[in-house]
């Protein structure tokens, strides 16, 4: 009986947290310029090496059993502020995509609708990551879960960003109220 009551009221926190986020995103101004900030700020190459399986198992395999699991727990703890950089880029994305959505260029306005649903997705990856990447931090004795399609994610969604940047006559055309 306990359980499902820690279940529902967790349920409702995370209700609460994402309707918090979106509530606050909407009354944030955005614009092309700080998104491909935000974009290119993320070092994608360092996140990948944090979640590479064969650096993990070359560590597992050189290191004393005490010492891995302290490197584990840091190295998911920086992959869990990479992923969290990701989502804050994510939402960046989300706001230039709808603008680009309101372009009377349609070029401009389906790059805009893809940014939109690339920037959903990757926010949908960036939390099932953290979770993965937390677990990481909490266990680190146990075996990690892949995280590819996180970065996959965020190079087809900094791809389409970088394809609206190209395609608009520059970033002030696309504030976002």
């Amino acid at each position: 009986m306990i359980a499902a009551w820690v279940l529902v009221a967790v349920g409702l926190s995370a209700l609460a947290i994402l309707l918090y986020a979106a509530l606050r995103s909407r009354t944030r101004p955005g614009d092309l310029e700080r998104a491909v900030q935000a974009f290119r700020a993320l070092d994608i190459q360092a996140f990948r090496n944090l979640v590479d399986f064969s650096e993990e198992a070359f560590l597992r395999d050189h290191l004393p059993p005490r010492k891995f699991r302290a490197i584990k727990r840091q190295r998911a703890w920086a992959a869990f502020l990479y992923a969290w950089e990701a989502g804050r880029a994510a939402a960046q994305l989300a706001m230039v995509g709808q603008a680009a959505q309101r372009s009377s260029d349609p070029t401009i306005a389906a790059s805009g609708a893809q940014a939109a649903e690339n920037a959903f997705r990757l926010r949908v990856q960036t939390l099932r990551a953290g979770v993965i990447l937390l677990a990481g931090v909490l266990l680190p004795g146990l075996q990690s879960r892949p995280i590819p399609a996180l970065v996959d994610q965020y190079e087809r969604s900094a791809e389409t960003l970088f394809l609206i940047g190209r395609g608009s006559s520059g970033s002030r055309g696309l504030e976002v109220a």
